[in-house]
């Protein structure tokens, strides 16, 4: 007998209309109706089964046979033998009401409170490195070694901890890793002034337990939720990143100011380092992988070579790492430069004095504050809504992000000695469509990567985003207005030069909104072979040629899922 309306369109209601089911027991309500019979899986109502959008959006390009036997999803025989129990208590960890919902919000109270201090601790030093220069009698070119130290063990370390959390118990793994930093953290801060090269090794030391949090948490948020849920965490999560930012260079220099040492400044967060530590043993779990995806717990481990080559074949995550990185490079390259380009605009050939510089950098955090926390919020947003009548967003929204940009930076570097006010509007206007892409860049990586990988993807998008990207751009920006100075040390000179130097900046941004287009043809095929590996209805070993999958009218794809549901029900 055909069913009822509202039982046909029950997968397609947004949550809060259909109870906002976890996926796993909507998959289960939609079979177990009819034990015997064969059917496809549902999927939550803002994104659309993958299966049925794939089948479709193929269909103008007419790619073949082939196309179709690897799309077609092979059909789950649900026996009798499966029962509603049989699949609930494997979905224990799941988002719910009660004590389970006060466990999983918990946590990510919990991983934003920590990420908070990951940024904090980042930028203390930058709010006193001119009294560590001092202390230490070293150059710039050695306080900048304090930066580098820390990004080269960030970088090496990250891969080993994403293996790791792969296949160990994460929260213990955060727990340590936290632990650690908080140490070198805080026995930096007693090196003694004829020791600037222990006090080198400290930070680098930083490097290493940072990277064990930063590869780890985001999985345990995916492991969580699932959908616009996942998003609307990882929004929470990447939130503390602009907040982080300001708040280390804030707290670092009140605080040195306040007991008169910078030493002082570096042992806040080892005592905050402590009580995240306590709090991640008590209060997070370590959910099963994948299960919120509705997982399949014959899932294994790879290899680690293994893990690499996977990765490297899917298109959606190299493209989404690649765009990332063109983000990265922007960032570093502004966060270092920026400042001291504006000092420079506003002055007319004089060195700028430590007041207006001071005052700068602090009208220069507020704005990136404030850029990171709007634009943070408003892509996560105008993905998830955007996601439900087209799959492709979350690329396309990046894409946007980094071609948006690119207009407000032009005019910023280049009226910024017309109305230093407009500068500071359009540098602001800017950094919103920059930061548009930080929650989405994760969740894709998320989405295509399976349970058992994504600590390594995490690990693997860290090493290229930062080998590529910040590590090496405020260098090279610095080369590059070194070289058109041309020794000169006027600095109307210094500020052409430099303005000179980050127009490179604006061809980074195209070329990274071209890398997230790219994405946008891959991100369906890819996600939706995810969603089967995961369920154990494809072997990962299966041929990716098809995964390419041109945009059509996402409507129509809404339309098309809609009819073939009905005719299916129909004929039962």
């Amino acid at each position: 007998m055909a069913e009822s309306t509202d039982d046909l369109l029950e997968p397609f209601l947004p949550p809060e209309e259909n109870g906002d089911l976890p996926e796993a027991s909507k998959s289960f309500k939609t079979r177990s109706r009819d034990p015997t019979r064969i059917t496809n899986v549902a999927s939550d109502s803002d994104d659309l089964d993958q299966s049925e959008v794939t089948m479709h959006r193929a269909a103008p390009v007419s790619p073949g046979p082939a196309y179709e036997k690897s799309h077609f999803r092979q059909p789950i025989i649900v026996s009798d033998s499966e029962t509603e129990t049989d699949q609930s208590e494997s979905r224990t960890q799941l988002p719910g009401g009660g004590a389970k919902g006060c466990v999983v919000y918990g946590t990510v109270a919990v991983l934003v409170f920590v990420n908070l201090l990951n940024y904090m601790d980042r930028f203390t030093l930058a709010g006193v490195l001119i009294d560590i220069q001092s202390f230490y009698s070293i150059s710039n070119s050695d306080a900048g070694l304090l930066q580098t130290s820390f990004i080269l063990s960030y970088m090496v370390l990250a891969p080993l901890f994403g293996y790791l959390g792969d296949r160990y118990n994460r929260k213990f793994l955060m727990a340590a890793g936290i632990l650690f930093w908080s140490g070198m953290t805080l026995a930096g801060s007693f090196i003694p002034k004829e020791h600037f090269w222990l006090f080198l090794m400290m930070r680098a030391m930083v490097g290493i337990g940072e990277a064990s949090y930063s590869t780890i948490a985001p999985t345990i948020i995916a492991d969580m939720f699932t959908k616009d849920r996942r998003t609307t965490m990882l929004t929470f999560f990447y939130f503390a990143t602009p907040v982080g930012s300001g708040l280390g260079f804030i707290v670092g220099t009140n605080v040195a100011k306040l007991l008169g040492a910078w030493q002082w400044a570096l042992r806040v967060t080892p005592v905050l380092g402590v009580v995240a530590v306590v709090l991640i043993l008590l209060f997070v779990p370590n959910p099963p992988r994948g299960e919120a995806d509705g997982g399949n717990t014959r899932l294994t481990n790879t290899s680690f070579l293994t893990d690499l080559k996977q990765l490297c074949r899917n298109g959606s995550f190299m493209l989404d790492t690649a765009g990332f990185t063109c983000v990265s490079f922007v960032t570093g390259a502004l966060a270092l430069w920026a400042p001291s380009f504006i000092a420079y605009a506003m002055t007319d050939g004089h060195k700028p004095t430590d007041k207006m510089q001071a005052d700068i950098a602090l009208i220069f955090g507020g704005i990136t504050c404030a850029a990171g926390v709007i634009g943070t919020v408003a892509g996560a947003e105008w993905g998830k809504r955007w996601k439900k009548s087209d799959p492709t967003a979350d690329p396309l929204v990046c894409a946007i992000g980094m071609l948006g940009c690119t207009p407000f930076l032009y005019f910023a570097l280049l009226l910024s000695r017309t109305n230093i006010i407009v500068t500071y509007v359009l540098v602001l206007l800017g950094e919103i469509f920059l930061c548009l892409n930080w929650t989405l860049v994760a969740d894709i990586v998320l989405y295509v990567v399976i349970p058992t990988r994504r600590s390594t993807a995490e690990a693997v998008q860290i090493v290229i985003c930062h080998l590529l990207g910040d590590a090496g751009s405020p260098y090279l920006i610095g080369i590059v207005s070194d070289a058109l100075a041309s020794g000169h040390d006027n600095y109307i000179i210094k500020y052409q030069s430099l303005k000179n130097a980050l127009f490179i900046n604006t061809f980074v941004c195209v070329i990274g909104g071209a890398f997230f287009l790219g994405c946008a043809f891959f991100i369906v095929g890819d996600r939706a072979r995810a969603d089967r590996i995961t369920r154990g209805e494809e072997s990962e070993h299966s041929d990716l040629s098809n995964n390419l999958i041109l945009p059509v009218d996402p409507l129509d794809s809404y339309l098309h899922q809609t009819e073939t549901l009905m005719d299916e029900n129909t004929r039962t």
